[in-house]
């Protein structure tokens, strides 16, 4: 009968401390802000720092240190390779090439990465293609919201949908 009560105890101790776990949430947040007085597209992006160098060593077979003490102009290179490759806009069909400004750290764990897209006069469609984390992790999903000609808007892209067409 002692050995049942234990056994009943750690079963109930058991359902309770997995209960509290942490689960860890893989999600991206990015912002595309149209200044149409400046004629351009303003990009902010929001990363976990251990998964983007998680994402960047799967896909280049190279430990980087992007967001860290050790992080080397090599590891911001592949980061701005990375960027290119996996976050795309497309303004009225036409691919546009998006320009890394700069970078910094939030919070200890947060990459955030200013990046804009010059001369993007009115336009009629926006097509974003975020890619950015998902072929590294099936869970991830990045939220992007979206502000142009006094309206916001805001995509979910996931592994099953990486592309979305905006129409204005």
């Amino acid at each position: 009968m002692k050995n049942k009560l234990v056994y009943c105890l750690l079963a109930v101790l058991f359902v309770l401390s997995s209960a509290f776990t942490f689960h860890k949430f893989y999600v991206g947040v990015f912002q595309v802000n149209y200044a149409a007085e400046k004629k351009m597209l303003q990009i902010t992006s929001r990363i976990f720092i251990d998964d983007l160098n998680n994402a960047m060593e799967k896909k280049y077979h190279k430990k980087t240190f992007v967001g860290t003490s050790k992080e080397t102009q090599a590891d911001i290179d592949l980061l701005k390779k990375y960027l290119s490759e996996n976050f795309l806009i497309k303004v009225n069909g036409q691919s546009k090439a998006i320009t890394f400004l700069s970078k910094e750290v939030e919070a200890d764990d947060v990459l955030v990465c200013y990046s804009r897209i010059k001369d993007v006069e009115k336009f009629k469609t926006l097509e974003i293609s975020n890619t950015l984390l998902v072929d590294w992790n099936a869970e991830q999903q990045n939220i992007t919201h979206i502000s142009a000609f006094d309206t916001k808007r805001s995509v979910l892209f996931t592994e099953s949908s990486r592309k979305e067409v905006l129409k204005y």
